[in-house]
């Protein structure tokens, strides 16, 4: 992508755009004067976002010293924003060299500043004590303040937003248990933070004196338990008061799984939020304030967070959400190039109908897929198989969408992620549920030479050995009920959606 560098303002290097916190921030930046360069792995996931036309997108992996390097060239500012959350056992040793190679690359190339969000570590608790991921957070965090470079950590407990995973793992436990029965860790106190004053914190960051290099506390006003958490959530939502019964026997472990299975949260990411409330998580300091641009303004309240999140929720406003982010070992692989491709066994399955209304009907019920509209097919067997992904540790069905009725490259859509969208014609999703291979959908929206609409739908199943081809053939007696059934009803769905018309 070409960028003005005559631009004025300092320019700020961002990794983890892709993600919940780095793809608000951008926008944070940009219209506090900044010029942002975002570095990602996959340039493409940020192609559709708002500002990405505002924004310098380069590729690059921050474990990778050379593309850092490209990417640090002439910035002045640079965020770290990435964390290998859920990314297996050696996730530590993965934060570890990215961060030396962030640190290593920042000094080299000059640059001004450091700004890392990092997690809230309990005091006077021996680090070996700590999680392995808030003890991962503290190496990082030391590793930057290390550099040599001027930099600014932030460190934050619970961040109350539309769309976190922490607030998404407060909502759905308290709107769908009345009573439940919950871990000890409910009784452990924590300084929740509204997202909108991390955000203003991080753009604070990048403005600070150079002999400023230190770590900094951000939290809300209300030190609250999770239990109070979730009374105070149920009173705002406008829920009856929850009976919570916690009990001794949930480990961090079970308590996971026990998350995953009532919250759209999978385990693998449930676990390092929960070990994080095994300790008190209370700032102990407030300095930032000191920093942050205007007039003083009061940190959010928790209960007007949560009032500002389901606001957005219910508006279908949420910009960025926890699954922005990829999930650690889903498959990542292009689809394979057609129709002559060499890379093994590729089985298809395609289906093609006529449709009995505009082009424009059809595609919206095609982008419209997924979350709370559901598959068109045969519901019973795709809440099966979201539930045995669930068990497998996958991600299941209850990603559900971002916005109900747009999507973008990048976005997550159950137990799928949008690889490439046309408007008006392609939706290409990438299977990211557990398999035995690489799985792909198409569903396109075309005419034929008479203009009639046609609906085209292709799934595609690249095996990985003996095991994916076995799965292929067991499956495939389904595929008419399942993928037939699918192209039928989206076929019928398209014809009985009205007709919009508009008027000058």
């Amino acid at each position: 992508m070409e960028h003005d560098d005559t631009h004025e303002g300092p320019l700020c290097l961002v990794t983890g755009a892709t993600g919940y916190i780095g793809g608000r921030l951008v926008p944070e930046l940009l219209a506090a004067g900044y010029r942002v360069r975002c570095l990602a792995r996959s340039p493409d996931r940020l192609r559709d976002h708002p500002w990405a036309d505002r924004a310098e997108i380069v590729g690059g992996d921050v474990t990778d010293a050379a593309s850092v390097a490209r990417a640090m060239d002439a910035v002045d500012v640079a965020y770290h924003l990435v964390h290998a959350m859920s990314s297996g056992e050696d996730f530590e040793e993965t934060d570890r060299r990215a961060a030396r190679v962030f640190a290593e690359r920042a000094a080299a190339a000059g640059v001004r500043r450091i700004v890392h969000l990092s997690g809230l570590t309990p005091a006077a608790v021996p680090e070996h004590e700590l999680s392995p991921h808030l003890r991962s957070r503290a190496e990082v965090a030391g590793i930057l303040l290390a550099s040599g470079v001027p930099t600014t950590v932030l460190r934050a407990a619970v961040v109350i937003g539309s769309g976190s995973a922490s607030f998404e793992m407060l909502r759905y436990l308290t709107e769908r248990l009345p009573v439940m029965v919950t871990p000890s860790w409910v009784h452990t106190r924590i300084q929740p933070v509204a997202v909108r004053d991390v955000l203003r914190a991080l753009v604070a960051g990048a403005g600070m004196p150079s002999d400023v290099s230190r770590a900094f506390d951000v939290g809300g006003p209300d030190v609250l338990t999770y239990r109070q958490m979730m009374l105070r959530y149920a009173a705002v939502a406008g829920l009856p008061r929850r009976i919570i019964l916690p009990v001794p026997v949930l480990t961090p472990g079970l308590s996971s799984h026990w998350v995953g299975l009532v919250t759209p949260v999978p385990a693998s990411l449930a676990r390092p939020l929960t070990e994080s409330l095994r300790h008190e998580v209370v700032c102990h300091e407030h300095d930032i304030a000191r920093f942050l641009p205007g007039p003083p303004v009061p940190p959010v309240g928790f209960d007007d967070a949560v009032r500002l999140a389901l606001q957005r929720v219910r508006e279908a406003r949420v910009t960025t959400r926890w699954s922005s982010a990829s999930v650690a070992g889903a498959p990542s692989d292009p689809l394979p190039t057609d129709p002559d491709w060499a890379g093994g066994s590729l089985y298809t399955d395609h289906r093609e109908l006529a449709v009995d209304a505009s082009p424009e009907a059809l595609w919206r019920v095609v982008e419209g897929i997924g979350g709370a509209n559901g598959w068109y097919s045969f519901p019973l067997a795709w809440a099966v198989r979201g539930w045995l992904d669930r068990l497998m540790g996958g991600v299941g069905l209850r990603r559900g969408r971002r916005d109900a009725a747009r999507l973008r490259v990048g976005d997550s859509l159950d137990f799928w992620r949008v690889e490439e969208i046309e408007p008006g014609r392609l939706l290409r999703l990438r299977a990211e549920m557990r398999l035995p291979g690489l799985a792909w959908l198409e569903m396109r929206a075309d005419t034929d030479e008479d203009g009639r609409a046609i609906y085209r739908q292709r799934a595609l199943f690249h095996p990985h050995g003996l095991l994916g081809q076995a799965y292929w053939w067991i499956v495939s007696p389904f595929h008419a009920v399942v993928f037939g059934g699918m192209a039928r009803n989206i076929a019928r769905a398209a014809a009985s959606t009205p007709v919009v018309t508009r008027t000058a």
